[in-house]
C-alpha cells in the first residue's frame, strides 16, 4: 500500500497529496545527465525530461522509493517559451502515468549544466 494519497486532481491538476506515517525521501534536482556525466540531447526539451525521469528513478530507488510513492514533484526549466514548459510537462505526466503527484513547473533562468535545459527534484513517502 502506499503511503501517498493524492487529493483528487482538479482542473487537470493535482493540488495537493497526503501522505501516512513514515519516511520522506527528498532528492536533489535530476539533471539530464548520462552515465558519462554529459548533458543529454542539448536543446530538446522532451529528452532532457525523459533522462532526467530515468536519473529520478534511479535516486528514488536508491532510497527504496519509486514513482508512485511521490507525492511533490517540481520541475524547471530553462528556456523562454512557454510552450517549452509545456512540453516538460506532457513528459512528466506521461511518464507517471495513473499517478499524479502534487506538482509545480517553472521558468528559470539558468541551470547548473552547460547546455542543461530541465531540472526536476521530487519528495517521496515510503510507507512505514
Amino acid at each position: 500500500m502506499s503511503a501517498v494519497r493524492i487529493n483528487g486532481p482538479r482542473d487537470g491538476h493535482t493540488r495537493s497529496a497526503t501522505v501516512a506515517p513514515g519516511s520522506l525521501v527528498f532528492t536533489a534536482g535530476a539533471a539530464p545527465i548520462d552515465s558519462d556525466g554529459a548533458t543529454v540531447a542539448p536543446g530538446n526539451v522532451a529528452e532532457q525530461t525523459r533522462q532526467c525521469l530515468v536519473n529520478l528513478e534511479a535516486a528514488l530507488a536508491e532510497a527504496g522509493a519509486a514513482l508512485t510513492d511521490v507525492a511533490k514533484i517540481t520541475v524547471f526549466v530553462a528556456e523562454r517559451l512557454q510552450a517549452d514548459l509545456v512540453v516538460a510537462w506532457e513528459v512528466v505526466t506521461d511518464y507517471f502515468g495513473d499517478h499524479k503527484p502534487a506538482g509545480s513547473l517553472m521558468g528559470v533562468t539558468v541551470l547548473a549544466y552547460d547546455e542543461q535545459l530541465v531540472e526536476i527534484e521530487a519528495v517521496a513517502a515510503v510507507p512505514a
